[in-house]
């Protein structure tokens, strides 16, 4: 095993904040695709609690939860960093990728849920928008004018949640005239030079397959 082996799924938003806070510091790694319905020995050695990727393995020694990582490649590895120097800022940092990780069952839910618990999901989902639309008024990031930690944690609102609305084909939550601030961030967000390099390359995939578990979902829900 090489000393840096990172395990995931690549439709995975979790899986490539890891990806990426590594390609921005530069490190080599090795990338173990895992099966979801057959998950290997190796990650159920490495995250025994949760069973779940993403796991960073560093000489050995495993690290789990998205967050949790991108810190720890940010403290160990040379580069640029991944969280503000300013200890105000890094709060912030912390603050919103928090909060970001704190919305990611109501996105799921609304997308891949039915009756009373998707519309839960599409009240809560529809509040964090309005407060990161308040958020992210005339800013390019979150935290000052750096792309960085939070950033990184924000890939599942700037990527995925469009993906997961193209996939179900339902009326959007996300327009500019209800979130224009939201919009406009998520348009420079995917454009903007410095980050667009880091996208996963394969959105038609990622849209396929999001396409084809709504309609198992689908499938599924029928039948009961």
């Amino acid at each position: 095993m090489t000393e840096v082996t990172l395990l995931g799924f690549w439709y995975s938003p979790f899986s490539h904040r890891v990806e990426w806070a590594l390609k921005i510091k530069g490190v080599k790694y090795e990338y173990i695709e895992e099966d979801r319905n057959n998950k290997s020995s190796l990650l159920l050695e490495s995250n025994p609690v949760h069973k779940k990727i993403p796991v960073l393995i560093h000489n050995g020694k495993p690290i789990c939860e998205s967050l949790v990582i991108l810190e720890y490649i940010d403290k160990t590895f040379e580069g640029p960093s991944i969280l503000p120097k300013d200890p105000y800022e890094r709060a912030l940092a912390r603050f919103w990728a928090k909060f970001l990780d704190d919305k990611v069952a109501a996105l799921i839910n609304t997308f891949f849920r039915k009756g009373e618990e998707q519309e839960k999901a599409k009240e809560e989902v529809c509040e964090m928008l309005k407060v990161l639309d308040n958020e992210l008024k005339d800013k390019k990031f979150f935290v000052s004018d750096k792309f960085g930690f939070a950033d990184i944690a924000a890939n599942l609102v700037a990527l995925w949640l469009g993906v997961f609305e193209e996939a179900s084909r339902a009326v959007p939550l996300v327009t500019s005239e209800k979130f224009p601030n939201f919009c406009s961030w998520r348009y420079e967000y995917n454009n903007c030079s410095q980050v667009k390099e880091y996208l996963p390359p394969r959105r038609d995939e990622l849209l396929a397959f999001f396409q084809a578990r709504v309609g198992a979902q689908a499938a599924a829900s029928a039948q009961n």
